[in-house]
């Protein structure tokens, strides 16, 4: 997230950042304007989901892999509006998603194949940008 706010702070734009108090590893960045910190993993992701209007993903760990399976299971049940879900990075995408159509669709049948359409997957900076630009416009 630092970069994003980075990129909004150096424009003089606003730049919030929504963190969390972890015992370790967690802290603030130097370009944000506002921020909110939470005690609580969902409560950081109910205000994540409900101001976001796309997703930008990028390679990442446990908390990515939770958070984007979150906006994409919100998505595909129709809890919230279609939103952009981009995913950054096709060498890291790539087996998590071989993973979806492989065993979730092929294999178990636990999702649609609709469901492999929720999300783009982007290797640029440009790539990112017009995704978002195009989806949003949906």
């Amino acid at each position: 997230m630092e970069a994003g706010n980075k990129g909004a702070y150096e424009a003089g734009g606003p730049s919030l950042g929504l963190n969390i108090k972890l015992p370790v590893e967690q802290g603030v960045n130097k370009y944000l304007t506002d921020e909110l910190t939470f005690n609580y993993f969902f409560t950081r992701k109910v205000m994540l989901t409900f101001a976001s209007e796309a997703y930008v993903i990028f390679p990442g760990g446990y908390g990515t892999l939770d958070e984007f399976l979150e906006i994409l299971t919100l998505v595909q049940t129709g809890k919230v509006k279609r939103v952009p879900i981009i995913l950054y990075g096709k060498d890291f995408w790539t087996p998590v998603l071989d993973f979806f159509k492989k065993y979730l669709l092929e294999e178990y049948k636990t999702i649609s194949e609709g469901d492999l359409d929720l999300y783009e997957i982007v290797d640029s900076p440009d790539e990112a940008y017009e995704a978002v630009i195009r989806l949003v416009k949906c």
